[in-house]
């Protein structure tokens, strides 16, 4: 992502981007973010019927894509369907520290406010420090932590809830 012909784009994804993105998924794979065990063949379908394509934004470089994320409603309650989640953000090793994920956390968080979100959550392990300082940079804080919520490589993890406003009001309710 260095010249012109590299300029970041943001899109939603299409069947069409199952294979990569699922290889992307495959490659992306780290304990430090991973709450399921490594993905191993036979490799389970990318889009299902809880994994939608039109769920996904792609970033793309160059021709390449650099980095997907996942935004869908937490529930399908219409008491709820003021938030939105990211369920799942992963940026490629060649595309890691150049904005990419930058990006598509701003990109998720302005679909979110036209579907008519007001916030925007999401869990991330204790541990993933890098993760935890981008998130804070974008404006999300740290709501709650259910302290061991995953034992991972025999290790008790924290899961970190943070959530944002997107609406400009403050933290009250």
């Amino acid at each position: 992502m260095d010249g012109p012909s590299d300029h970041l784009v943001i899109r939603t994804a299409t069947a069409a981007d199952e294979a990569v993105l699922a290889d992307l998924d495959r490659r992306t794979w780290s304990p430090l973010h991973a709450v399921q065990p490594e993905p191993l063949p036979p490799y389970r379908p990318f889009f299902d019927g809880r994994h939608r394509p039109e769920e996904f934004l792609v970033a793309e470089a160059g021709g390449r894509v650099a980095g997907f994320i996942r935004l869908v409603r937490p529930t399908e309650l219409d008491c709820h369907a003021h938030v939105r989640q990211i369920q799942g953000l992963a940026v490629d090793g060649w595309a890691r520290g150049r904005g990419a994920a930058r990006a598509l956390l701003r990109a998720a968080a302005a679909r979110a406010r036209r579907e008519g979100a007001v916030r925007l959550t999401l869990r991330v392990l204790g541990h993933n420090a890098p993760a935890r300082r981008l998130y804070e940079s974008e404006g999300f804080a740290v709501e709650g932590v259910l302290p061991g919520e995953f034992r991972l490589a025999g290790r008790d993890v924290d899961d970190v809830l943070m959530g944002r406003r997107l609406d400009g009001g403050g933290d009250g309710w």
